[in-house]
């Protein structure tokens, strides 16, 4: 059932289309998948704003974009409008205490997030900024999984999603809030954007609608135009100016692309080609070498085999840590899109996934489906100091794994992952994010970004000295002198060096 302006507030037409002014109105930051994979990040629980009740428009007004402004940006979204007052409600009572839902355009300014990004007071906050309207839609016998919510941008689609595609469903909005404070009738929460939103410009016009396609209820259209302000300047006297930068025109206008800017470049590695195959000549015992004279002995990662001992690992660290299991722990952190799942999808060509198990192999830490990730987003490796389910399925995907050995147990058994990108403790050795990994057959070590270009070429250096003195000890010289080098020796090598003589010694 559609209910058309439900409770007009006689003094203020800007509510005509709720049962009355809004005490509260919270707003989600992050809430449907598309949106998520657009911006390259996905919480892993919802989080919220307050917008003032004094930026509600209704449908049919203006919004001004201030002046010495640029990036205005609209947000389709679906409204929930508290029916009955909700405090400490589960999930499952939650949907009860919805009374409508309607159309709301979500609008902010880019140019203010600056300072108080996150709080989105003054980029949120303004007159106008929250046009909801223009009826209601009864909740009862609504399928909160079957709402869709579309945007229209001057006639033209621009969002198209349903609630079947958030992150987390609506009735945890509402059971998540009431563990904070009493919802009250008229409250409103408005339950984040799709993908799709982007700026607009004096002169656009934009519609939102939200309908229920199995029953046919809808919102109708919300109507909202923009317009030039001719108001004063921001007073720098008075707080922070409007400021800009790429960052905000990306995320303004929704891709660097849409927003005119150059495909971002990423940033360079201290592993550069160049090191990459000088590090491929090193074999890690070498390096250990290297590290040892530079007083660090704890750089290896022990207790891990590699499943493709003839296959070199080099990469940079991106860093997962699991802690033990507790089982209520594992309620809250082990299940959804969880810390595991989140490193996965986060790496980035090169890095090395290093795993913080306590060297407990008693569970598995990663299968066959996270390393085809892993694999797929052009990971160098994954290192964990604990188990391996699937283990010959995650060896025939071919990226290169270490690990204590398999383990046919989920993590429940054992672990709880709880966060990523972090200074972690992997086979008894220290790993941060961006550390260099390299291992063989001998193992992994873990070398400090500052010193790897050092550190490779004395390695490559010791190298052919080695190789130098085998070639004495298999013409028959002693080691006695030769390893380590004697003065004697070390004169022989030095002329044949300058010499570039490798061979037999006349």
């Amino acid at each position: 059932m559609t209910i058309e302006n439900a409770g007009t507030d006689a003094a203020d037409s800007r509510f005509a289309a709720l049962p009355c002014r809004p005490g509260k109105i919270i707003a989600v930051h992050l809430s449907y998948q598309s949106r998520a994979d657009q911006r390259g990040r996905r919480p892993a629980f919802p989080s919220y704003f307050f917008k003032a009740s004094s930026s509600v428009a209704a449908s049919g007004s203006t919004i001004e974009r201030p002046t010495g402004t640029e990036l205005l940006a609209f947000e389709g979204e679906i409204a929930l409008v508290i029916g009955t007052p909700a405090r400490h409600v589960t999930v499952d009572e939650a949907w009860s205490h919805v009374g409508w839902l309607t159309a709301s355009n979500d609008l902010g300014l880019y140019d203010l997030r600056a300072n108080d990004k996150g709080s989105n007071v003054r980029s949120k906050g303004g007159d106008g900024f929250t046009p909801i309207g223009p009826a209601l839609i009864d909740a009862r016998g609504v399928d909160p999984d079957g709402i869709r919510v579309r945007t229209w941008v001057n006639g033209e689609i621009a969002q198209d999603d349903t609630t079947a595609g958030l992150i987390f469903p609506l009735a945890q909005y509402v059971a998540d809030l009431s563990q904070h404070f009493t919802l009250e009738t008229g409250d409103i929460i408005l339950t984040g954007t799709p993908a799709g939103s982007s700026v607009i410009v004096p002169g656009d016009v934009v519609e939102v609608e939200v309908d229920v396609p199995a029953t046919g209820a809808t919102s109708g259209r919300l109507v909202t135009t923009v317009v030039q302000g001719d108001g004063p300047a921001y007073d720098e006297a008075v707080g922070s100016l409007p400021a800009v930068d790429d960052t905000q025109r990306e995320e303004a206008w929704g891709s660097r692309e849409a927003a005119g800017l150059p495909e971002k470049q990423p940033p360079a590695s201290v592993l550069t080609p160049e090191l990459r195959a000088k590090l491929q000549r090193v074999p890690v015992a070498g390096l250990s070498a290297q590290l040892r004279k530079r007083g660090l002995n704890n750089v290896s990662i022990d207790g891990v085999r590699p499943l493709h001992p003839e296959a070199k690992l080099i990469g940079t660290a991106k860093t997962l840590r699991f802690v033990p299991n507790r089982e209520d722990l594992f309620t809250s952190h082990g299940g959804g899109y969880n810390a595991q799942k989140r490193a996965f999808d986060a790496v980035q060509p090169g890095e090395v996934i290093v795993i913080e198990a306590r060297g407990e192999s008693g569970s598995g830490t990663l299968g066959d489906i996270l390393a085809i990730r892993a694999h797929a987003q052009g990971a160098a490796g994954i290192v964990t100091d604990g188990g391996v389910r699937d283990l010959d399925a995650v060896a025939a995907v071919g990226i290169p794994v270490y690990t204590s050995g398999g383990h046919p147990a989920v993590l429940g058994r054992k672990h709880v992952p709880w966060d990523h990108d972090l200074t972690i403790a992997c086979g008894g050795a220290t790993v941060q994010p961006g550390d260099i990994i390299v291992g063989d057959n001998d193992g992994v070590i873990v070398i400090p970004p500052r010193l790897v270009e050092e550190v490779v070429d004395e390695a490559l250096a010791q190298e052919e000295e080695d190789a130098w003195i085998a070639d004495r000890v298999a013409e028959g010289h002693p080691v006695d002198g030769l390893f380590p080098m004697n003065a004697q020796w070390r004169a022989t090598y030095d002329a044949a060096q300058a010499a570039g003589a490798r061979g037999p010694l006349a």
